[in-house]
């Protein structure tokens, strides 16, 4: 408990510090301004009585451009210029608001653009022995001179001016370095902030297309073949009643089945972690999938090659949603006494899928001049140059991204003659 109290402390004062950092950054002028009238109040006011009129006004010229020495730092270096070349001029001293020469090096080092910071080098590295002869020498000509190398001495004061000038100008560059990268971080986490919203809404809309796909598969399969079972009892009634009960139990049974499918698919859109779910049908149901369609009155043929094999999920899921829904269409738009074919083709690397059938579902109709229905997974009698042009429905959009959301083929098409073909390719990992 007393080693928490420390941490706590200093986790308040960090924030407390990151608070006035924030505070300080937001509001630049403000501190250029307070930082310039210290300046004024040390070098100007206090040692007001050993200055003259000049040489406080010099002095003034020199420390006020600095208020600017962020938001415009090549004009406020260009004035501190200008007042320096006075200096050396007028001043019978070396004045103490030099430090602003200083500071604005270090300034456009840090602020300004690269030819203006090497600009700012140089003439500080000019004004070094210009300073350093003007001064040194009045004060020599002012007490005397005492001994020593005049010329050595001069070097020396003018190598230590040139060194705080490089010193003040490597700070302003870290500086430059520092706000550069800072700079880049934003923008990276920025970009990042933009990629990570931009991959939310791809996956919802890519979620909601997988739900609708799944929700149009269950339902449109479900209510077709209870609608056929529907339309079979209701003409076996008169003459068969132990048929009509039969299509009465097959409807019910598809029924509850359906519901069962939809809740499992409504059930992940709840965050309840209670909710079990039963496992998705693949591959290996297309048998049972193929007899419950034949209790439904229609007569299909399967013919599977190859080895079967286990699928992962998703391969699986998605070649039991294609004939699934490839025999909904047969059975919404085949017409009666239509008939389906059904080939499972196992290869090595993908698994080939084809569903035909028969019956005068969209090429019958444009054959015979008909209009399709408009939910047909053939073709509608749009034209373009006298031509019938292909128009998908739900059902073969669906079924065109569930393959090409594993890499593989799909094509869906009027047979000529009759009836409607359906031919996928789902590639799996070799060695499943």
């Amino acid at each position: 408990m007393g080693a928490a109290r420390p941490t706590l402390r200093c986790v308040a004062q960090a924030s407390f510090l990151e608070r006035c950092s924030a505070w300080l950054r937001a509001r630049v002028r403000l501190v250029d301004c307070v930082l310039v009238g210290l300046l004024v109040v040390f070098v100007v006011v206090v040692p007001s009585g050993v200055l003259t009129p000049g040489e406080a006004l010099i002095s003034l010229g020199l420390l006020v451009p600095l208020a600017w020495r962020r938001t415009a730092p090549v004009p406020a270096a260009a004035a501190v210029t200008l007042f320096g070349i006075g200096e050396l001029l007028v001043a019978q001293i070396f004045l103490p608001a030099n430090v602003a020469v200083l500071v604005m090096i270090y300034s456009l080092a840090a602020y300004a653009p690269w030819w203006a910071s090497r600009a700012g080098l140089i003439l500080g590295l000019i004004g070094a022995p210009l300073g350093a002869f003007r001064y040194y020498v009045y004060n020599i000509s002012f007490y005397g001179y005492v001994g020593g190398s005049l010329a050595s001495e001069l070097i020396m004061v003018a190598a230590a001016i040139g060194v705080t000038v490089i010193a003040s100008w490597a700070l302003g560059s870290l500086r430059r370095i520092r706000l550069e990268e800072v700079s880049r971080l934003e923008e990276r986490a920025r970009l990042m902030e933009h990629e990570r919203a931009q991959e939310l809404r791809l996956a919802a809309s890519g979620e909601r297309a997988r739900i609708a796909r799944d929700m149009h598969d269950v339902v449109a399969h479900s209510l077709s073949v209870v609608i056929a079972q529907a339309d079979g009892g209701r003409y076996a009634g008169r003459t068969e009643p132990q048929a009509a009960l039969g299509a009465l139990e097959a409807i019910a049974g598809t029924g509850r089945q359906a519901l069962t499918d939809m809740r499992g698919l409504l059930g992940v859109l709840r965050d309840d972690s209670q909710t079990t779910f039963a496992p998705q049908p693949d591959a290996a149901a297309i048998p049972a999938l193929v007899d419950d369609v034949r209790g439904s009155g229609l007569t299909v043929d399967l013919l599977v090659e190859g080895q079967p094999r286990p699928l992962p999920t998703g391969q699986g899921l998605a070649a039991y949603r294609i004939v699934q829904e490839s025999l909904t269409n047969v059975l919404k738009h085949a017409g009666p006494a239509g008939r389906a074919w059904v080939t499972v083709r196992w290869f090595e690397g993908h698994l080939d899928l084809s569903i035909i059938d028969d019956g005068r579902g969209a090429s019958a109709a444009l054959a015979n001049g008909e209009r399709a229905p408009a939910t047909a997974t053939a073709t509608a009698t749009a034209t373009a140059n006298g031509h019938p042009q292909p128009s998908r429905g739900h059902g073969i959009l669906g079924m065109q991204e569930r393959a090409s959301l594993y890499g593989g083929q799909f094509s869906a098409a009027p047979r000529s003659g009759g009836g409607f073909g359906v031919q996928a390719r789902i590639p799996y990992p070799r060695g499943t």
